[in-house]
């Protein structure tokens, strides 16, 4: 599993002015290109993917560091840079409506980058998968609102998407790169940004939920009336039991569509990601699936929260460890050679320079 991070985001009205976004863009599009002159187009996907780059970004580029706003401000920012540049990356979803448009979007681009029919498909179905895995198979509380695809002509990818939590008004940010990804569905991210650590988090893509996810496929293969009295005897229409419910803490969902079960065993799915991909599968189905799994049959689910504390230099009070000042002048200097290196009006580069300078001691 790639680096993770933790920072508070709460969640902030209101939207970004356009002179600052304006800004935001030409600061953006010019550090873009200075990496992808410097690195490669695969070294942009990998930075986006990266929580802490990403975040790191947004300050550079003037937003407000702990907002929520900042991935769906930046994003915009990156969608609206990379359209006009010429490095070969392309941006689809967003936001809101703009996430509905995804895969309509992901067609227009990989026609546009010249992707084959089958690239374009597959770009589609990991749309899908990577947005179900993180509102369906990691359950945390948040709801997905944001979804963006960062699509490079050689079919390389990066997801940023951000969950909100309704209940606390947090937000969650989760990264995906297509570089060295081995599994949808086994610690498959990069990183996990978010408000804190939760002490029980329902996490079916852990390591260590490798035994119970085979053995939810395992059931809804099987006569779907032997699942459906296994839910129903944890008091699938209702809650479970105070033993069960300290032991996990988590409830049974108390509705559930049968339906479901039936047609997953007509289906039958082959592996985990079918299952998750599967019409009519959402958090309530995996949650009992789960529970089902732990509880009956005694495999037990994963239940750690995959989001990290970590800094990116150390911390002032040596927490924790103390600051790294080589790591952090090396990363000042990385961002003062692309501030300079890019097209900017000089005026917004000796601003942004000047931003810059106060990060030095």
């Amino acid at each position: 599993m790639g680096k993770t991070g933790f920072m508070e985001l709460p969640l902030h009205r209101g939207r970004a002015p356009r002179w600052l976004f304006e800004r935001m863009k030409k600061l953006s599009k010019g550090i873009l290109e200075a990496i992808y002159l410097n690195y490669g187009r695969a070294e942009i996907l990998r930075r986006l993917s990266d929580p802490l780059w990403f975040q790191a970004l947004g300050c550079v580029l003037g937003y407000d560091w702990h907002s929520s706003g900042l991935t769906t401000v930046v994003t915009g920012a990156l969608r609206e840079a990379l359209a006009e540049s010429d490095v070969g990356i392309l941006v689809a979803g967003g936001k809101g409506g703009k996430a509905m448009k995804t895969q309509s979007e992901l067609e227009e681009i990989g026609s546009t980058l010249g992707l084959s029919t089958w690239r374009i498909e597959e770009l589609k179905r990991t749309s899908r998968l990577v947005a179900k895995v993180d509102s369906t198979a990691i359950q945390s509380g948040h709801r997905l609102y944001h979804h963006a695809v960062f699509v490079g002509e050689d079919g390389g990818w990066c997801v940023v998407q951000q969950g909100m939590n309704p209940a606390d008004r947090t937000a969650r940010r989760y990264h995906w790169l297509s570089e060295g990804l081995s599994s949808f569905v086994e610690e498959p991210h990069k990183g996990i940004i978010g408000d804190s650590v939760r002490p029980r988090v329902l996490n079916t893509v852990a390591r260590e939920s490798r035994e119970a996810r085979a053995l939810m496929v395992d059931l809804v293969r099987d006569e779907p009336g032997k699942l459906i009295s296994s839910v129903q005897a944890l008091g699938g229409q209702g809650t479970l039991d105070g033993v069960h419910a300290k032991a996990v803490g988590f409830k049974m969902p108390s509705r559930l569509n049968w339906e479901t079960f039936r047609r997953l065993y007509d289906f039958q799915p082959k592996g985990y990601e079918e299952l998750l991909l599967f019409r009519g599968v959402g958090p309530a189905t995996i949650r009992a699936l789960a529970l089902v799994a732990q509880l009956i049959y005694g495999t037990p689910v994963s239940w750690r929260d995959p989001v990290k504390f970590t800094f990116a230099h150390g911390g002032k009070d040596g927490v924790p460890f103390p600051v790294r000042r080589r790591l952090m002048e090396r990363s000042i200097s990385f961002l003062r050679e692309a501030i300079e290196s890019s097209e900017l009006e000089r005026r917004e580069k000796l601003d942004a320079l000047r931003r810059l300078s106060r990060l030095i001691p």
